[in-house]
């Protein structure tokens, strides 16, 4: 478990004012670490984070880990549902007001155009912070718990918050209707459900 000024430390960074995503793209290290994204109050309001003290505007919705920070951020949370839990939940949150498709691959994914349309969204819509650290790993479990992201399922403060995200996810997953036959033992596949964060 980090010390509590490491933790402390990594909330610092990750509280300062949020970058919108085209500069956070162009600043992004390619070290480790944790990464916050954030969105006023307006956005997604029923998920209350807390608020940013570098920019009252926004509040705090999901964090996560990353072995390379850039990469993480570029390659799946802003380009590909199969490889992002934070892109599947806000899809399955704005399913019905986006009117996003899904499709399977090996997974559930969403159809590319609605791809670029839910990054065209979170560029519109939401902003980043990152924390360089070697070992971001007991620092996500440590600031998820103090902090409570709502989008994290282990950050949801509250049953209700809870309840949404998880329907969010299980309408995101039901989109796509029933898994294709392939003739193949495709069993502990989990649907595509990726373990990363």
């Amino acid at each position: 478990m980090p010390n509590d000024a490491t933790v402390q430390q990594a909330a610092a960074d990750l509280f300062r004012a949020p970058h919108a995503l085209n500069a956070a793209l162009a600043a992004l290290p390619t070290t480790a670490g944790l990464y916050a994204w954030w969105a006023p109050p307006e956005v997604l309001a029923p998920f209350h984070g807390p608020a940013d003290s570098g920019d009252g505007g926004r509040r705090l919705l999901y964090l996560g880990k990353a072995k390379r920070l850039r990469s993480r951020i570029a390659s799946n949370h802003l380009r590909d549902s199969g490889r992002s839990t934070l892109r599947r939940t806000l899809a399955g949150l704005l399913i019905d007001t986006q009117g996003y498709r899904t499709t399977w691959t090996d997974r559930v994914v969403l159809v590319p155009e609605d791809e670029q349309r839910l990054t065209d969204w979170m560029h519109r819509n939401l902003a980043l912070t990152w924390s360089e650290h070697p070992d971001p790993v007991p620092l996500e479990t440590a600031l998820i718990s103090r902090l409570r992201p709502p989008l994290n399922v282990d950050g949801a403060r509250d049953g209700t918050t809870l309840d949404r995200v998880r329907q969010a996810r299980a309408a995101y997953y039901a989109s796509a209707g029933p898994r294709p036959a392939t003739g193949e033992n495709d069993s502990g596949s989990g649907g595509g459900r990726s373990g990363i964060a």
